[in-house]
């Protein structure tokens, strides 16, 4: 028996946005695949004491340089094998999995409060304020990011807080281009002329009327930067200028292997793989955030 129109209408009906939310998670694979991977290194960062019983710090040069566990000659307290200074791997690896979190998170936030405000201020107001949010943007992007980045870690030292700060305030160029944008194509619209007819102030029009509709640009922006903060640092402390040794971060431990990848690949394949899949699954969940949360796939 077939479904008459009246039914099919009241079967659509009855699907809660909750519901269509759901099926629009669940149904994409990529962003499934990128949390999945993302929630499994934050667990391991996080969990990194239960893990191992080794301490990233410690150095046995009567252990050094032993293969991970597939390899013959492996020892069995250090799966993953040791460095140079004898540091078991493992350890390594997973701490290390702290320091790129919290460099990518932090400098996220730190560049996306700069040029969100930025941006939205500009996207709104227009005339001078946008002017002039044109010109900062304009000379920051004649600002190479890696040259200006290794130019101050050169001048005030390399160290945790210095490269979350200055790649805070070098990556806000891209919210600010992006949220200039969507805030200019949405300010004429009905719903904020409607806010403005009621007497709403500027401030709650913002607020409640524009950044609702254009968050879904902002997750995608905030995951590629949390990725490319997260590059960049690699790449400073493969260079000896971003974190420095002994603590723990994948791009330095690249750095220390580059000698030996010719006798040893594992000291580069190891961080190097970690570093690509988090990467990767932070791209791959911004992009499906992007995908669920866009107006057009919310009918």
């Amino acid at each position: 028996m077939t479904d008459t129109p009246t039914q099919t209408v009241e079967s659509i009906i009855t699907v809660t946005p909750g519901a269509l939310l759901r099926r629009r998670l669940f149904g994409h694979y990529g962003l499934l695949f990128g949390l999945a991977i993302l929630v499994l290194v934050a667990a391991a960062a996080l969990f990194a004491p239960l893990l191992t019983d080794q301490s990233p710090y410690a150095q046995d040069l009567s252990a050094r340089m032993k293969p991970p566990f597939w390899m013959a000659g492996s020892d069995p307290s250090h799966l993953l094998g040791t460095d140079q200074l004898g540091r078991d791997y493992l350890a390594r690896l997973l701490y290390g999995a702290r320091i790129s979190l919290l460099i990518g998170t932090v400098t996220a936030l730190i560049s996306g409060v700069i040029g969100t405000a930025l941006g939205v201020a500009a996207g709104y107001f227009g005339g001078k304020v946008d002017l002039a949010a044109t010109f900062l943007i304009n000379v920051r992007l004649a600002l190479p990011v890696v040259l200006v980045s290794l130019a101050i870690v050169a001048l005030f030292g390399g160290s945790l807080q210095i490269v979350i700060l200055v790649l805070g305030f070098l990556l806000w160029d891209r919210f600010a281009i992006v949220m200039r944008s969507s805030v200019m194509q949405i300010r004429g619209l009905e719903y904020v002329n409607a806010a403005k007819a009621i007497g709403c102030s500027k401030t709650r029009i913002v607020l409640s009327e524009i950044m609702p509709n254009v968050i879904n640009n902002l997750i995608v922006v905030m995951t590629l930067e949390m990725a490319h903060a997260i590059l960049l640092e690699a790449a400073l402390s493969f260079l000896g200028l971003g974190v420095q040794p002994p603590t723990p971060s994948w791009g330095l431990m690249i750095s220390e292997g580059k000698e030996m990848m010719l006798f040893q690949p594992w000291l580069i394949t190891i961080p190097g793989i970690a570093l690509f899949l988090l990467v990767l699954a932070i791209n791959l969940l911004g992009d499906g955030l992007r995908d669920v949360t866009a107006p057009e796939a919310k009918g």
